[in-house]
């Protein structure tokens, strides 16, 4: 798009306008007071540019119209906006990133810091995207936007002869308790076959899953556990190189003094109260960690949110 692009003196300073014979446009800061008014009153088609003409206002937007008549109302409104502009103005809506800073995360969990982007290797920044109301990390070469998100868990409750299969692990965090076999899910792997997966890694057992058990979310590490109910293929385990040994437990024999994660003790006694009903249900569960506790803390979590069907 040619044409000279010129400063006006009476816009804000972090505002260009360009007026081409073929269309006119101007560049706007995205958290600029009137660029939500602008998009929404002059319904002007937008394009993102990478970059910031005014690190203030993050990254910009580039608006154009073939109508003059449509541009000249879009300069009369940031007149309006202008710093010099008489205060008596009514205020033009808040920016958008304004707008959802009210859809807050119960638990703001920092993630791995974010130094380079993985797309380009250009630099980041923390800025909040159009429309979302947290920071992300934000190439400043290439735009590219990386999300951060929770890590799944995935395990079995192994049955067998009425017991349940523990390993002790032989690794920190939690070294020397007891745990479920579980793990963190693979890329291209689906939760069953993760589950399936980390117990024969920890146990050395062939599984088949019967059943989904229980979905247990701890917002404040951001982890979430996918837990299923399988027995055993063959009577046959041993300690995998995670775990120091494995056993099998009668229900009133567990150790929960010595079970390694909360989230493992939350499962195991909803499966006992299950199994003592005679109806096995399906669970879903909030664990809230309590600040400072480790994670084998019997009392360093509550449970909220306990859904079952």
């Amino acid at each position: 798009m040619g044409g000279r692009v010129a400063r006006a003196s009476y816009l804000p300073s972090f505002t260009h306008v360009s007026n081409s014979r073929r269309s006119v446009f101007c560049i706007i800061g995205h958290n600029s007071p009137f660029f939500h008014s602008s998009r929404k009153d002059f319904s002007l088609r937008a394009l993102h540019l990478p970059g910031s003409l005014d690190s203030q206002f993050g990254s910009t937007f580039l608006f154009f119209s073939r109508t003059r008549r449509r541009f000249t109302r879009l300069i009369r409104n940031l007149r309006a906006c202008s710093p010099m502009a008489d205060q008596e103005h009514p205020q033009l809506p808040p920016p958008v990133v304004e707008l959802k800073s009210s859809l807050k995360c119960s638990y703001q969990v920092a993630g791995p810091k974010i130094n380079f982007c993985p797309s380009c290797g250009g630099a980041i920044e923390q800025r909040i995207p159009i429309g979302e109301g947290k920071p992300r990390a934000i190439c400043v070469a290439c735009g590219s936007i990386h999300y951060q998100n929770p890590k799944m868990v995935v395990g079995c409750l192994v049955e067998h002869e009425d017991k349940v299969l523990l390993c002790r692990r032989s690794i920190e965090p939690s070294y020397g308790l007891w745990t479920l076999p579980a793990g963190y899910m693979e890329l291209g792997e689906s939760a069953t076959e993760g589950a399936v997966r980390e117990t024969l890694e920890e146990a050395n057992a062939e599984v088949e899953v019967l059943a989904p058990f229980a979905q247990l979310d701890i917002p404040t590490i951001g982890q979430s556990y996918i837990l299923f109910r399988s027995k055993l293929k063959t009577p046959y385990f041993s300690p995998g190189c995670e775990s120091l040994e494995c056993a099998l437990f009668k229900l009133d024999e567990i150790p929960f003094q010595h079970i390694a994660f909360s989230s493992i003790s939350v499962a195991l006694k909803m499966y006992v109260e299950d199994v003592k009903a005679g109806v096995m249900k399906v669970h879903h569960g909030v664990i809230d960690k309590r600040p400072g506790t480790s994670p084998s803390d019997p009392q360093g979590y509550v449970v909220r949110e306990h859904l079952c069907s």
